[in-house]
């Protein structure tokens, strides 16, 4: 069920991807960032009460509510209108629980790909804090991460669990090397925009 939970996200984080970069309409977005948005609140709550109730149960978990919460304020924020203020300050405390996530997977449980999964995600979050509280023009950009995110941190991880490959050794292996090198992407892409950006406040 965390599975498709997990591919539900990555086709909202696709089309958030495609929003940002000016190829869908936002209210028409929202209505899957709503749909998915409610069902990544609904089911955690549900598999929480019928768990073990231990806390690492919990702990796995709750990061679903952190999806679903972001969904839900992205589609009313879209559908909306608003200035996305909000948005942005909630993505600024995601951000920080994402960082944690991350240090947790490394020092608890020594998953690294998971850990750089948490820490690509802790850098989306920060983008939207970027875009929407300090107001930096960086749509195109973050539509770029969104969109290579969706497939290598959720679409493509949840198809090889569903497989029954996502825990294989060499899949693993494969896909530090794949997020290692999304993460590259988007340092270029980073270093690529500032100078952009410097080039034309000079001109």
């Amino acid at each position: 069920m965390i599975n498709v939970g997990i591919l539900l996200s990555g086709a909202v984080l696709f089309l958030n991807g495609l929003m940002l970069k000016g190829k869908a309409e936002a209210k028409s977005v929202a209505i899957l960032n709503f749909l998915v948005g409610i069902l990544q609140i609904v089911i955690p709550f549900y598999l929480i009460m019928i768990s073990d109730q231990s806390n690492w149960t919990i702990y796995g978990l709750a990061a679903t509510f952190l999806f679903g919460l972001t969904f839900l304020y992205v589609s009313v924020t879209f559908y909306k209108g608003m200035d996305g203020s909000g948005l942005g300050w909630f993505s600024a405390w995601v951000t920080m629980i994402a960082i944690f996530y991350t240090l947790v997977s490394i020092v608890q449980f020594h998953d690294y790909v998971t850990a750089l999964t948490w820490l690509m995600w802790a850098f989306l979050w920060y983008l939207f804090y970027a875009l929407n509280i300090l107001k930096k023009p960086i749509e195109e950009y973050v539509g770029k991460v969104a969109l290579v995110q969706s497939f290598v941190t959720l679409t493509f991880p949840a198809l090889l669990s569903f497989i029954g490959m996502w825990g294989d050794l060499v899949i693993q292996r494969l896909w530090l090397v794949v997020l290692s090198v999304s993460i590259l992407y988007f340092i270029k892409g980073a270093v690529d925009l500032r100078a952009s950006q410097q080039k034309q406040a000079v001109s």
